[in-house]
């Protein structure tokens, strides 16, 4: 009689196979169901390019992500009324204080479609963020990073690759700057 985790790893592998190959007939087709698994497998993850996006900031100035390859990006993606979101704030802005010099930028988008602009700025008041406040109105980047939590927070290397995803917080100072220290060292590669 064959074993038992034998048996389990030989239906895994159908499983695998099967799904695969279903997923890619669906593929084939534009249905809600081959919309959310093609979503699933170009889901952002660590050691992919982090997907672009063009936003706008409360202070009206354009910023598109892959203009920014050659810096080190906190990308966290926030609301106003999110209790974590309102504790790690201060952090980041902390954070970028002390190494924006070295080459970090930090991105604070604004889940303006689960939010308002008013509320936005408002908040940012409050904390005196320095770093750029973009606002989310249509969920562009929302459903680029499949934002499932709030906050989630991406880090991204120079060449604009997603070292991390943390999703959830508050993040503190020592956790964020363990995850930017190895992406802030200089490049020596040719």
């Amino acid at each position: 009689m064959p074993d038992q985790a034998y048996l389990t790893s030989r239906l895994k592998l159908l499983l695998v196979v099967v799904l695969g190959l279903g997923g890619l007939g669906l593929g084939l087709t534009d249905t809600p169901v081959s919309r959310y698994v093609q979503s699933f497998l170009a889901a952002p993850r660590e050691g992919a390019p982090a997907p672009n996006f063009t936003l706008s900031t409360l202070d009206n100035e354009t910023i598109t992500l892959s203009d920014l390859r050659g810096q080190v990006i906190i990308l966290n993606l926030w609301t106003s009324w999110c209790p974590p979101c309102r504790e790690e704030m201060p952090t980041l802005n902390e954070v970028y204080q002390t190494y924006k010099d070295d080459g970090l930028v930090v991105l604070a988008v604004n889940s303006t479609v689960q939010d308002s602009e008013a509320a936005a700025r408002e908040f940012t008041a409050e904390y005196a963020l320095d770093f750029p406040i973009l606002l989310d109105h249509d969920g562009i980047v929302a459903r680029a990073y499949q934002l499932q939590s709030l906050p989630t927070t991406f880090f991204i290397d120079r060449r604009g690759v997603i070292q991390a995803i943390v999703p959830g917080g508050p993040l503190r100072v020592s956790y964020i700057e363990a995850k930017i220290s190895p992406l802030l060292t200089p490049d020596t590669s040719p």
